[in-house]
């Protein structure tokens, strides 16, 4: 690989990264006072991941029933108010146990 090449293209995802950060900071510089807005801001992070993780979920292990069932039994428990603990090696456990079994 080129060098100049390389560090031409990590100085570029610099500046995109502190782009991306600097500019919520330029536009709100005022306290946001609108509820929408600030209800919005609020739900933003976990829309981000759980977009991000729940398509990965169906692609994680090499049957989709073992993943189908370790998401079933993910959002079971967590509808029962388990903890974050308790729901990811659930979650795994299920998903372990139905790709062992072959199904």
């Amino acid at each position: 690989m080129n060098i100049p090449y390389l560090l031409i293209g990590i100085m570029i995802m610099a500046v995109v990264t502190y782009a991306i950060r600097v500019t919520p900071m330029v536009i709100f510089r005022k306290k946001i006072e609108n509820e929408r807005i600030k209800s919005f801001l609020y739900y933003i992070p976990y829309t981000v991941l759980a977009a991000m993780t729940f398509p990965a979920i169906f692609s994680s292990t090499q049957s989709s029933a073992s993943s189908i069932a370790g998401c079933i039994v993910a959002v079971a428990l967590a509808y029962f108010n388990k903890g974050l603990l308790v729901v990811a090696l659930g979650a795994a456990g299920t998903a372990f146990l139905v790709g062992m079994l072959g199904l």
